[in-house]
């Protein structure tokens, strides 16, 4: 069995990257071949989201086509209307007679602070990640998304650590396969085996505890609203839209595991979950696809921190 390890690894899905490496800010675009149940589920008192009211169980879109991750703070929220002018012109999106609506929610993570606050992904940078699609090819670290991304910030951006965008595949030997790809730019830590690896700097380069820092504190934290973990959770299990809400909601677990703080007011955490209906089982193993869901995220967020320059 030939796996690359990531999101790549649940057919009928392609990624597309663009950034801007001197201003810090980037765009990422997963698109789904064949269309994709989607569910959301937002942690985080802060975010950017495009789209996800459709996403609620009770609404009648079922599909998307595709899912936007964007810096930028909510002016990259633009970069999905590239996208859907991109799949317009592809013939891809819900058939309404005169054209086809691509249906593309989108999250977005705050990077302004760490480059060119003033250059933000907009509809051109969004068509260049369609542009850039690709069955095979995932980058990793400070690409798309995660160009601008950043962790430890208790203090200021000159004690904060670099990040970037990661990704992870579980499969079991009967075929489930579940993956996540997620943008890390958390307020928080990011912990491997206890440790910390990524994160709040002290002036001679050794980490600090955020999550002490903040006790500590108590109150006259400034960073409100300017971070932000997003990312897609993808399965080729079919789920309905409500099941893949619930495994996206069972995804954070791996954010709480790997990053702490985490789901704070200064977060913006938002989790997609995408399903290609390829493996229909007899009953959906809901809790399965959640826990696999978990260790990917857990493992993606960590391979994020640790391929970024």
């Amino acid at each position: 069995m030939d796996l690359k390890r990531n999101i790549l690894d649940i057919h009928g899905l392609m990624v597309g990257q663009a950034e801007n490496n001197t201003a810090k800010t980037g765009v990422t675009v997963v698109l789904a071949e064949n269309g994709a149940v989607c569910g959301v589920d937002v942690r985080g008192a802060a975010p950017g989201t495009r789209e996800t009211d459709l996403l609620d169980p009770v609404n009648a879109m079922e599909r998307v086509n595709a899912v936007v991750l964007s810096g930028g703070s909510a002016f990259g929220l633009e970069a999905a209307s590239g996208v859907m002018d991109w799949l317009e012109e592809n013939g891809i999106g819900f058939d309404v007679g005169v054209t086809k609506v691509p249906i593309v929610p989108s999250a977005v993570l705050f990077d302004l602070t760490y480059g060119d606050a003033f250059t933000r992904p907009d509809k051109a940078m969004g068509r260049q990640a369609c542009e850039n699609l690709s069955a095979s090819v995932l980058l990793e670290g400070d690409h798309g998304a995660g160009c601008g991304a950043t962790v430890g910030k208790l203090t200021d951006m000159d004690h904060c650590t670099n990040s970037g965008i990661g990704s992870w595949c579980e499969v079991t030997e009967n075929g489930i396969r579940v993956a996540a790809l997620i943008a890390v730019n958390a307020f928080g830590d990011v912990y491997e085996n206890g440790k910390i690896i990524a994160g709040t700097k002290d002036d001679a380069g050794n980490f600090l505890s955020t999550e002490e820092g903040v006790i500590k504190m108590a109150s006259g934290l400034s960073f409100s609203g300017k971070n932000t973990t997003i990312g897609i959770i993808a399965t080729n299990v079919k789920l309905t839209k409500a099941q893949a809400k619930k495994v996206a909601g069972m995804a954070h677990d791996g954010l709480a595991r790997c990053i702490r703080p985490i789901h704070t007011t200064m977060d913006g955490d938002t989790l997609f979950c995408l399903s290609t209906e390829e493996l229909d089982l007899p009953v959906a193993p809901v809790d399965v696809v959640g826990i696999l869901a978990a260790k990917a995220t857990e493992m993606a967020v960590i391979r994020a921190v640790k391929a970024a320059k």
